[in-house]
């Protein structure tokens, strides 16, 4: 056995902390993830630093912040620079894997003149099953070839009523199932050596298109009319920036994409069905890598981490799917981490981002973080040594979607109390006092009765934004 702790390190795409059974919700059938939560520490308000995918995954594969990074948005690449900390622990003696998205420099799927797969830097990952989406084309995405040698083709086929979602590909033959199934077979394989490993599996649900099998949506479509609507006031939106109202209509990334007006009630239960038959569908393959670390007796010899890059709207406040919104539903993400020395059964309202998992995981290694990392490290939280861990959570989006006009540089901090959301170089901004409205609808930034708590928040903001500066690199000598 290892003497230091594996790292199982399951990142869904999109998936909203509200979607498991240990977060309440009451109709999706996670009991996998469930018992992760029951032998570890569950995070009740986790946050991503980016609400979209590449500069979320950049920040927490680095633990640095997008700024630093400089990985803006999507279709940004990672500099060839930046270290990752799979290299960093892979320098340290560990073996690491990924089956699924990486997700940090862009992907080309239809661009002639671009390669098709997503270019890499020195990551550290020693084993390398890319599959970025259900769809990139062969022989890029090695799901499809999986595919191909099993002689099935990949298909969608079209749920009556509903032009937003669709049946997709069986269990047996979906990503998500390739997905462990590489991660299986890599956990099988380590019991054969004495090094540790890391593995991150990183499947590309549930994020959209909505698609999920037949047999996990049926029995959300059996009770389709006690699945909630979204979670929308009209006007909402009234005093917000104008791409809100934008994507509200239907412009995210082509004219009448998800228009929330042109809806009705059965196509939203129907995306909300299966978005929620796609995150069970996962938590299956979560149970798949638990028994193969009990069957191979390496399950107290690691942590095992489940998290996702950041949220999915799901037609809340009158929007769908992603972009410069700092809504709870697009930043606050399921974090669940269990595994040796770690306490069980803990349920914890601290602050935490996803930044802080890398240096969690260089501590767990037996190390101290690099002075590049810039986020804390949760284990002291995890081992309870210590109580709290942060005054505020901080995230970002400059420039993050190509879609957006204008380009939306903003920023947002979250205390205990309030949420602020800085939109810069428009004038404007959000102010959400959390105690009377934690559904974040009614904004105070133009409220007077609010002036000192906004230039409370405003100068909290500017620190947060300066602790975003490169700490590298190091000083090396007085002047």
């Amino acid at each position: 056995m290892p003497d230091r702790p594996n790292i199982l390190w399951i990142c869904t795409d999109q998936q909203r902390f509200d979607t498991l059974g240990c977060y309440g919700n009451e109709f999706v059938e996670t009991p996998n993830v469930d018992r992760l939560a029951e032998s570890g520490v569950r995070f009740e308000r986790a946050y991503a630093q980016s609400p979209v995918c590449t500069p979320s995954r950049a920040s927490f594969l680095t633990g640095r912040y997008p700024r630093t990074t400089g990985v803006r948005g999507n279709g940004c690449p990672i500099p060839d620079d930046e270290t990752l900390v799979t290299r960093r622990l892979a320098d340290e003696g560990y073996i690491c894997g990924l089956s699924g998205k990486l997700h940090i420099r862009p992907c080309h799927p239809s661009t002639e003149d671009l390669p098709t797969a997503e270019s890499r830097i020195d990551d550290g990952y020693a084993d390398f099953q890319w599959s970025h989406d259900t769809t990139h084309p062969s022989p890029a995405n090695e799901y499809l070839e999986w595919l191909a040698e099993r002689g099935v083709e990949y298909e969608e086929r079209p749920i009556d009523g509903c032009e937003y979602a669709t049946y997709g590909m069986p269990a047996e033959y979906h990503q998500t199932t390739w997905c462990a199934e590489k991660a299986e077979s890599f956990i099988e394989t380590a019991t054969d050596g004495d090094r540790p490993w890391l593995y991150s599996v990183n499947p590309f649900d549930p994020h959209h298109a909505f698609v999920a099998p037949e047999d996990y949506l049926q029995r959300y479509l059996d009770r389709l009319d006690e699945i909630p609507l979204p979670d929308y006031e009209p006007g909402e939106l009234d005093d917000k920036p104008p791409w809100y109202g934008e994507c509200h209509e239907g412009a995210y990334a082509s004219p009448d994409l998800f228009s929330y007006e042109e809806m009705d009630e059965r196509d939203h239960r129907v995306i909300r069905a299966v978005y929620w038959a796609m995150c069970d569908l996962i938590d299956d393959a979560v149970g798949q890598l638990l028994d193969a670390l009990e069957r191979t007796g390496q399950r107290e010899d690691t942590i095992v981490v489940f998290t996702s890059d950041h949220g999915e709207l799901l037609g809340d406040h009158g929007i769908y799917l992603k972009g410069s919104f700092f809504y709870e539903e697009s930043l606050r993400i399921p974090l669940v981490i269990s595994g040796p020395e770690i306490q069980a059964g803990i349920e914890t309202d601290e602050l935490v981002e996803l930044v802080d998992l890398a240096p969690t995981f260089v501590e767990a290694a037996g190390s101290d973080a690099p002075q590049a990392m810039q986020g804390r490290s949760l284990w002291p939280l995890l081992t309870g040594t210590v109580e709290s861990h942060r005054d505020s959570v901080y995230a970002e989006a400059y420039d993050a979607v190509h879609w957006q006009e204008p380009t939306g540089y903003s920023t947002m901090i979250r205390t205990d109390e309030y949420k602020l959301v800085r939109h810069h170089g428009v004038g404007m901004g959000e102010l959400y006092d959390l105690d009377e409205n934690p559904d974040t609808v009614s904004n105070h930034w133009n409220d007077l009765a609010y002036a000192q708590v906004k230039t409370d928040l405003l100068t909290e903001l500017s620190d947060r934004m300066a602790g975003t500066v490169d700490p590298l690199p190091e000083r090396e000598a007085p002047w």
